[in-house]
């Protein structure tokens, strides 16, 4: 079973109209609505993999229980904590061009409603496999919080896939976790080079033990005690990359608790990855093209990565 950790859950809300017009009304064609944070786009994804996936975190309030209800009805195994705060929502608005994302910054969490959770998590790390953490704390939490959950996971013996941003990120490096993926942007952020090489590098020497960079359109580059590898997809594909991140952990937490080796499990990775994209909502891909896709794309060894590198800033 592969653990998602989603700390700050949600309520996504989609809207599609064919067109937004700033500073004007907007007719939405459809709304959509499903349980999300990226924690639990994984797990999604990973059912529909066919791979067991349990999701734990934090809800609360009316639309917590929404949340809840609709692992439910996902058949999806709920592992969550109760808090008294409430839930937030996400709303994306997509039309036929592009997709604004707008995020609500989540419940303030207590002391006490974090170490109700820490010994729940305890609880379910020996039924596990891999633990995913991913995604924004919420408000209250200490920065360091990713650090002591991939602390616990690696005292029981398993491995954590990675993916926050700025401080949540760098602070749980040292904790050692088996995969970190940030995406270009984060990359640049936590380490202060535009280069991605060299800032999966610092990351590396930093404590990770591979680190996983997402380009979008470009593909993903992999460096791991094994070698570094680039992987393209074939073609460019249009729709809503909102889950498409999510998809790459899933495929790369897969891949951890098969043993698979990396140049697959970033083929499958970047398959996955622009199969999500072609999907309407995060956590969903499209399993035709996926199928195509797998087919097509093709992985690049870079040659051997550096022993050390520079820490983070």
């Amino acid at each position: 079973m592969i653990l998602t950790v989603t700390l700050n859950a949600a309520l996504d809300l989609t809207y599609r109209l064919p067109e937004v017009r700033p500073h004007a009304s907007n007719r939405v064609r459809t709304v959509s609505g499903q349980a999300g944070g990226k924690g639990i786009n994984v797990a999604r994804v990973l059912a529909a993999l066919g791979h067991a996936a349990t999701v734990t975190g934090l809800v609360g309030g009316p639309t917590g229980r929404a949340v809840r209800a609709e692992l439910a009805e996902a058949g999806l195994p709920d592992e969550l904590v109760e808090v008294a705060g409430e839930t937030r929502r996400t709303v994306a608005v997509a039309d036929d061009r592009d997709t604004t994302v707008l995020l609500e910054p989540g419940p303030e969490i207590s002391p006490p409603e974090w170490r109700r959770f820490l010994a729940h998590y305890e609880h379910l790390l020996p039924g596990a496999s891999v633990v995913v953490l991913s995604g924004s704390l919420p408000p209250g939490l200490p920065v360091d919080a990713y650090r002591g959950l991939a602390e616990r996971a690696r005292a029981h013996g398993v491995a954590v896939v990675l993916d926050a941003d700025g401080p949540a990120l760098v602070r749980a490096l040292p904790a050692r976790p088996a995969v970190v993926k940030p995406n270009a942007h984060e990359l640049a952020a936590a380490t202060g080079t535009a280069d991605p090489a060299e800032g999966a590098e610092r990351l590396r020497a930093a404590g990770a033990e591979a680190v996983v960079a997402s380009f979008g359109p470009d593909g993903l580059l992999a460096l791991t005690s094994e070698g570094r590898w680039r992987a393209r997809p074939p073609e460019a594909v249009a729709g809503n990359p909102t889950g498409a991140g999510d998809a790459v952990v899933a495929a790369l937490a897969l891949g951890l608790a098969t043993g698979l080796p990396w140049p697959e499990r970033l083929r499958r990775a970047v398959a996955l990855s622009a199969a999500a994209v072609l999907a309407p909502q995060a956590g969903r891909f499209d399993a035709e093209a996926h199928h195509r896709l797998l087919t097509l794309v093709r992985t690049e060894e870079l040659g051997r990565t550096h022993p050390q590198g520079e820490a983070c800033p």
